[in-house]
């Protein structure tokens, strides 16, 4: 890999973080401000849809009806990262650790792909697909 293709998985990587903590954290601005318009996905949430554009994601940002966590931490595992240009491929496990105020603790997995194309306004989130794994 170039110094350059470096550089841009690495931002990649920096922003894609940025985007997972802006979902779990429930920042609908930040979200909306890293993604494309038109992104596409294939998520469990909409079983053999491809959804194409951010009403549908907005619906997730609303307000919970249940107790706020603890604390959370998102951590991308084992990260593969293809460069084609301006677009950056990450390929991912995602793990989320739930820690509840009652003691408790949870790990959800997913596989995730994700797609960013970097832009003159910076890195916009354009595709990705989501695939839920057994939980720890």
């Amino acid at each position: 890999m170039t110094e350059q293709e470096t550089a841009l998985r690495d931002q990649a990587i920096a922003v894609n973080q940025k985007l997972l903590d802006a979902i779990m954290g429930g920042d609908w601005a930040t979200y909306e401000t890293l993604c494309d318009k038109t992104l596409t996905c294939l998520e469990p949430e909409a079983p053999g849809q491809v959804v194409i554009g951010l009403d549908f994601h907005k619906f997730y940002f609303g307000p919970s009806t249940g107790g706020a966590p603890k604390r959370i931490q998102t951590t991308m595992a084992n990260i593969e990262a293809h460069v084609c240009g301006d677009v950056v491929v990450l390929a991912y496990v995602r793990l989320v650790q739930v820690a509840g105020g009652d003691g408790s603790y949870l790990t959800k997995s997913t596989a995730e792909t994700r797609v960013w194309k970097k832009a003159s306004s910076g890195w916009k989130h354009i595709h990705f697909h989501r695939t839920p794994l057994a939980s720890a």
